[in-house]
């Protein structure tokens, strides 16, 4: 029975979640149809002729934290809207009496927009702005001032803004039209090294503006990728989706690595519990050896019945972690060389759609036994995900 309820649940989910962090439930099935173990030879280089990638294999650039005395970070989300309005105020004042740290702020939001009105002519060829924030620098002069330490996130392969300005960047359905997901979003090709250089092209300029790191989400195919595929065109290459996603990121780090920022991903919590998700293309170890930080999003919410021997996982947010983070070292600790910083995203919001039974309100004491969940298991620096950006007040962070 707990079988049943478990999936009717997920399919709930599947039809009202919305964003990658909210939809992450999503991808624990897809982990089950499309995990596979498998060797992965990024390409560092990835240039091509025609947006392609080649066979090119250089060397590439050692990985090094550029900001090794950065004190743990503990931040929040914040979305563009916030950051350039009124909420902002509150938001300065949480931080401000408590020990978080950070704001991740979006910088190149879900829909592709990039959120504040860039002069860039690079940019605007591309993609397209919006003044959510309508004054950038003033933003980063305020940030700096309540000694706030400033990650730009950016939406990297979810992009439905460029899909429509260049759909040969897309996917295609076999009409023409451009390929969108249930909720009508669209992603671009991951193949296409115009993607590449665009997303890291915004990168640079957030660098350039100040931000210390560059967090990249949706640095993936689309969900489902394995069931669709065959009936798309699209621009390919002879690397695996593993391999591309990855290569991506590394190509990324050592773009990025002369403007001194780190450089960090958003990744399923699932990721480090299970083999490789060859659909869409993630590989836990293989992203985590090229970033400087490694984000995956464990939310108690997202995992199912049985997962850490929970019935209701939302309802144990402590059990949850603790074996998310243990899974995670796991993965991990073998490879400590390339080990990045573990700064994972918990949950500071109610997922009611679980339904009746099956969740409860995240307040203070849920939040912090996540904190105590890591802390017991040595990390120290994590993220708060509330997409509306309203935060459990009095909540011991330390």
């Amino acid at each position: 029975m707990d079988n049943i309820i478990s999936t009717l649940l997920l399919l709930y989910s599947l039809l009202t979640g919305s964003g990658e962090h909210n939809t992450a439930v999503k991808q624990l099935a897809i982990a089950y149809l499309n995990s596979a173990a498998g060797q992965t030879i990024i390409n560092p280089d990835a240039a091509a002729n025609g947006g392609e990638l080649s066979g090119k294999n250089h060397a590439g650039l050692v990985k090094k934290d550029p900001q090794p005395e950065t004190p743990p970070i503990k931040g929040i989300y914040v979305t563009a809207h916030s950051a350039g309005g009124a909420r902002m105020e509150s938001l300065l004042k949480l931080l401000d009496d408590t020990d978080l740290n950070s704001m991740v702020i979006d910088i190149k939001d879900d829909n592709g927009y990039i959120t504040y009105p860039t002069t860039t002519p690079e940019l605007l060829e591309v993609g397209a702005s919006k003044k959510y924030i309508r004054d950038i620098n003033e933003l980063m002069l305020t940030l700096k001032k309540h000694n706030i330490y400033p990650i730009a996130r950016i939406v990297v392969f979810k992009d439905t803004v460029l899909a429509r300005k260049q759909p040969e960047l897309s996917f295609l359905q076999q009409d023409g039209t451009i390929w969108k997901n249930n909720r009508g979003e669209s992603f671009v090709n991951p193949y296409r090294k115009e993607v590449w250089d665009y997303n890291i092209a915004v990168a640079k300029e957030a660098a350039k503006l100040g931000f210390k790191e560059i967090q990249f989400d949706y640095v993936r195919f689309p969900e489902g990728f394995d069931n669709k595929s065959d009936t798309l065109t699209f621009s390919k290459a002879d690397q695996s989706r593993v391999d591309t996603v990855a290569g991506f990121v590394k190509y990324a780090r050592e773009q990025l690595q002369p403007l001194g920022v780190r450089v960090s991903v958003d990744i399923f919590g699932y990721a480090a519990s299970v083999p490789t998700a060859e659909g869409i293309g993630q590989d836990f170890v293989k992203i985590s050896n090229d970033v400087h930080v490694i984000s995956p999003m464990v939310y108690p919410s997202h995992y199912s019945t049985g997962w850490f021997k929970q019935k209701d996982p939302d309802k144990s947010p402590y059990e949850t972690i603790k074996g998310a983070m243990l899974d995670t070292h796991k993965k991990l600790d073998p490879g400590t060389e390339s080990k990045p910083i573990i700064r994972p995203w918990i949950q500071d919001f109610t997922a009611s759609w679980l339904g009746a039974g099956h969740f409860v309100k995240y307040g203070k004491t849920e939040v912090e036994a996540q904190i105590r969940a890591l802390k017991e298991t040595g990390i120290k620096e994590f993220l708060l995900w509330n997409a509306g950006n309203k935060y459990t007040p009095n909540v011991e962070y330390d």
